[in-house]
Parts: structure tokens; sequence; C-alpha cells
């Protein structure tokens, strides 16, 4: 570590120590690399609808739309609940932000008609290092109504992209029209009407999401609720859990590829 580099605050060096006592928790590596495989098979269906024109009606339907919701809340869930369990979030959410501006490059370049503009990654590695600081602020809060207040602002600006404020599907309070106007402004949840992106995930409402699984943790570990999941340890899952970034950062090349063969090729 350098001396110029922010030192792990007390709680991540706290759950740093409950892991080294109670071993891995596997069940989490086995979650996330679960999600992983449903994110890489609705990737791999976006582009053979999206990119190849192969007809399936169904990934229209709310049935698709459930399944990838349930791997966005999944993920984003999941990197708010280990955020305290991993050494260096600065330097984590660094990497990960820089991996983000690498995806969106790369997309600019080679496939500006599916561009992904403050992706997932994006959102991740900001999250984290937004985390930083609230965690140091909401330290002697009680994490349940810290959870709830979270997951409460998530559900009620889950729609602000789209210019207003909801809760159970009906709006009710539309958002200033001059909030949406920029690059800025769509990182933060605002997106102008020209913005684009095939993967979007803005600070507002996701850093809520994932703020609800930071202090889900703070819960879990408050009742001695972490040594649950130490189990199960699924080996294949568990690899692609603890490897998640590369596997992120490499699977649409790979999955684009085998489909070109098969699409194109044979």
């Amino acid at each position: 570590m350098t001396e110029s580099e922010p030192k792990p605050s007390p709680e991540c060096a706290d759950a740093e120590d409950e892991r080294v006592r109670s071993g891995r928790l596997h069940a989490l590596d086995s979650l996330r690399g679960l999600t992983l495989l449903s994110m890489i098979d609705y990737h791999a269906m976006w582009d053979v609808v999206y990119l190849f024109g192969v007809s399936v009606p169904w990934y229209h339907s709310a049935g698709a739309e459930i399944w990838q919701q349930s791997i966005c809340w999944t993920f984003i869930l999941l990197s708010g609940f280990c955020h305290a369990l991993g050494h260096h979030p600065v330097r984590r959410g660094i990497t990960v932000t820089a991996a983000s501006v690498l995806v969106t490059a790369v997309t600019l370049v080679f496939m500006p008609d599916s561009a992904i503009v403050f992706g997932v990654l994006t959102l991740i590695g900001l999250s984290m290092l937004l985390c930083v600081p609230v965690g140091k602020w909401t330290e002697h809060l009680p994490a349940p109504v810290c959870a709830a207040v979270s997951f409460a602002v998530f559900l009620v600006t889950k729609h602000a992209p789209a210019g207003g404020l909801s809760l159970f599907g009906k709006t009710f309070c539309r958002l200033p029209d001059a909030w949406y106007k920029n690059l800025f402004t769509a990182l933060l949840g605002f997106p102008a009407d020209d913005f684009f992106s095939t993967d979007y995930f803005p600070l507002i409402p996701w850093f809520f999401l994932y703020l609800t699984g930071f202090f889900l943790f703070r819960i879990a570990k408050k009742y001695d609720l972490l040594r649950f999941l130490k189990t199960p340890k699924i080996p294949v899952l568990a690899w692609l859990g603890r490897h998640s970034l590369i596997v992120y950062m490499l699977h649409q090349p790979v999955c684009y590829g085998v489909l070109y063969v098969v699409f194109e090729v044979l």
C-alpha cells in the first residue's frame, strides 16, 4: 500500500477479520457465479436477436424482463453485500471503473450501434468509491433502518431515468425536464432524449440497491448470520464468482465469436 492510498476503514478490517476467522463465504461466490452464467445466457440471447436477426418472440415478453431484472438485482445487491469483505475498496473501485471505460471505448469503436455507456461496471465501480464515505457517515446508524430507507429510495426512483418518481407502478411526481440534459446528468440518472446505451445503469436508482446490500451485510454480521454463507461451495460456480470481473470482460467477445461461427460460417 502506498502512503497516498487511503487505508481500509475499521469496518472493512473487521469484516476481513471475520472472513479469516470463519473461512471464505463460499455461498456468495457460488451465487455470483450462478448469476454470471444467467447473465451470459441472457446476453448471448441478446446477440442472437439483435446482432444476428433471429426472431425470438419470448425474448420481448414479461418473462424475459423478469429474467433480466433478476440478474441485475442479484448482481448489484451481492456487490453491495460483499463491499466490506474485499481489500482496498478505493483501489477496487478505480479498477472496475477503468474496466468500464475500456468496455465503453471498445463498443464505441467496434459496435457503435450497440455501444455501452454507463453500464453495470460503471455503476459498480463508482458505487464502490461512493460507499467508502457513506460507510463512515452511517457507521453509528441502525443498519436495518438504513437498509429499509435505501431500498425504499431505490423503489421510488426506479423510473427516475424515464422522467418521474413512482411507487407500485404509478408515477406520482414528474421530474423537471431541465434535469435531463447531458452526459453528466445521464450518469446520475437523468438522460437527455438523445442519450443511448445498450446497457444503462445510472447511479439513480441503482446505487441505492447497492447500498441496500451494503447495509444487509452489516445486519448479517451483527446477528452472526455470515456463518450460514460458508456453504455450499460449488467449485465451478465459485470459481466464476471469484473471477467475476475478468469473466464479465471476456464473455461478450467469446459469445459473439461463437455465435458468428454458428450463424455466419457453418
